[in-house]
């Protein structure tokens, strides 16, 4: 064998090590689930991998969830900003006909008093 001179026996033993550990995720990762079941109980490592894999797609989930919530507040904010002024100018435009309908109508409460001393008057 031939190897670095700086390369240590602890080195060499602890990348023997990794590959190895490699070796086995890949193994595992291309064990049908089925056969993998038939054994004593799940892979701990294929446990690792669904969980993983889960988590993943809750993520997924949640993000469209967020996205959705997100684009509808944007709309709500674009679209309120112009219903609401439109609502305060129709306002602004109904002041003056209000304006006239209470002077209008304080002037009938008016004569109706007058009207109502007078009938009392001729008694």
């Amino acid at each position: 064998d031939q190897h670095c001179s700086s390369c240590t026996p602890a080195a060499l033993r602890a990348m023997r090590s990794c590959a190895v550990l490699l070796l086995a995720l890949g193994a595992a990762a291309l064990v049908p689930s089925h056969a993998a079941g038939l054994r004593s109980g799940m892979n701990p490592i294929r446990k690792v991998v669904t969980m993983l894999q889960s988590m993943q797609k809750k993520v997924e989930e949640e993000g469209e969830k967020e996205k959705g919530l997100y684009e509808k507040f944007m709309c709500y904010c674009q679209s309120g900003n112009s219903d609401l002024s439109a609502s305060i100018s129709a306002a602004e435009l109904k002041v003056p006909a209000v304006s006239s309908d209470i002077e209008a109508s304080e002037a009938k409460l008016a004569q109706a008093k007058e009207d109502l001393k007078q009938a009392q008057a001729d008694r």
